[in-house]
């Protein structure tokens, strides 16, 4: 009865492997479909399924997500090399491609811009601005070139334990972008540059960003 249990394990087992291997190969390619738009056109994206000695219950291999983000550099664990800003955009990636596999309901992201800015914020704001053609994105952000984009700006405050959520008017949102930019005291410079963002990703905004 032992050997019949372990025979009709390592047949479950290795029918995961090999379904861990397609969808490992399916992975990899819808994720370096994704570094480019993100500014991250040199780097690699690999599942790496590792052999393990003793046979488990999830498995004959361990699962691990590994990255190279120099060119010509090796391989290593995705949380251990990306930097902040990397780690974001390996995240968003993946996500993206997650969801063509199986579209969600909603995405929420927090923070998922951290650590960039520049042309690399734009960069991110304008993938999920086209992420949410196909579903709802819900994203905390302190980046003003990514909240830009969105149709609807919500400001979330807190004053001791309390927390507010407060829905935006377009007046509210140029005024609150141009804060982002500025600070605690938003100049007539700031408030220029919130109508250009505005201006510049008003084309492409959609009703469920």
């Amino acid at each position: 009865e032992v050997e019949q249990a372990r025979q009709a394990y390592l047949a479950a087992a290795k029918k995961l492997s090999a379904a861990r291997r397609k969808s490992a190969r399916e992975l990899e390619t819808s994720v370096a479909g994704e570094l480019a738009p993100l500014k991250l056109a040199h780097a690699k994206f690999r599942v790496n399924l590792e052999p393990l000695e003793t046979e488990t219950a999830s498995g004959l291999e361990r699962v691990a997500f590994e990255v190279a983000t120099v060119e010509g550099a090796a391989f290593g664990s995705l949380a251990k090399i990306a930097s902040g800003g990397e780690l974001a955009r390996f995240s968003l990636a993946l996500k993206v491609a997650l969801s063509e596999a199986s579209p969600p309901a909603a995405l929420v992201f927090d923070e998922v811009d951290r650590g960039v800015g520049g042309a690399v914020a734009d960069a991110v704001g304008e993938r999920l601005q086209r992420l949410a053609k196909t579903t709802q994105v819900l994203l905390v952000t302190h980046s003003p070139q990514v909240a830009a984009r969105a149709a609807r700006h919500f400001r979330i405050t807190r004053i001791g334990d309390k927390t507010r959520v407060h829905m935006l008017t377009d007046d509210e949102r140029l005024e609150e972008l141009a804060r982002m930019l500025s600070g605690a005291n938003v100049t007539e410079e700031a408030r220029a540059a919130a109508r250009r963002l505005v201006a510049e990703a008003a084309p492409k905004r959609k009703k469920r960003a």
